[in-house]
């Protein structure tokens, strides 16, 4: 594993404690060498998670639309930066860039990336880990959520714990090593 894309939200948020925990999950990804695939912005969450891999000597890569570079400030001092025409453009050369994805707290842009590689997933289109780093039990909601998908069987049961969700980034990490990609359910 080389490279993780985060969904994350353009605030801060309300509670110091995103922004903190943030930085912890940033210096991890800097401590296992790993390349940070993130929307672009110098803003809120991902400016934080940018400016924190950048100050620890991480790599960094922005994929940002034209229609959100003036209004989310792009970052102008990312290791690389990919200015595309559309946000499904974004999404996809996210995807293509990143060897796993992690959700950390953001608003319902966060939760349809997140939505896209997760289902991308169950469908087969890539086997790649898709994680949540519950800050603050953050994601509490969305997790019993899945579970209700699941219970009310609108989601196959192989596909409830198919999210990996930890509130600690190293252990969420040292599970994306370990992550076996379950197989495609059949109708």
């Amino acid at each position: 594993m080389k490279s993780i894309a985060v969904y994350c939200g353009s605030s801060l948020g309300i509670s110091e404690i995103y922004k903190e925990n943030v930085i912890i999950f940033a210096k991890e990804l800097v401590k296992r060498n790993l390349t940070l695939i993130y929307g672009g912005a110098s803003v809120g969450i991902m400016g934080t998670v940018a400016n924190t891999v950048l100050a620890e000597g991480g790599k960094v890569i922005g994929v940002i639309p034209t229609l959100l570079e003036s209004r989310e400030i792009s970052h102008k001092n990312l290791t690389e930066l990919y200015v595309v025409e559309t946000m499904h453009q974004r999404k996809n050369k996210m995807i293509e860039l990143a060897d796993g994805f992690v959700a950390l707290p953001g608003g319902f842009g966060t939760l349809e990336e997140f939505s896209e590689v997760f289902t991308w997933s169950q469908i087969g289109l890539h086997t790649k880990p898709c994680g949540i780093l519950n800050i603050n039990n953050f994601y509490d909601p969305l997790i019993a959520m899945i579970n209700k998908m699941a219970d009310e069987q609108f989601l196959h049961e192989k596909y409830r714990h198919m999210a990996i969700i930890e509130q600690d980034p190293a252990i969420l990490l040292d599970r994306f090593n370990t992550y076996r990609s379950p197989s495609i359910k059949t109708y």
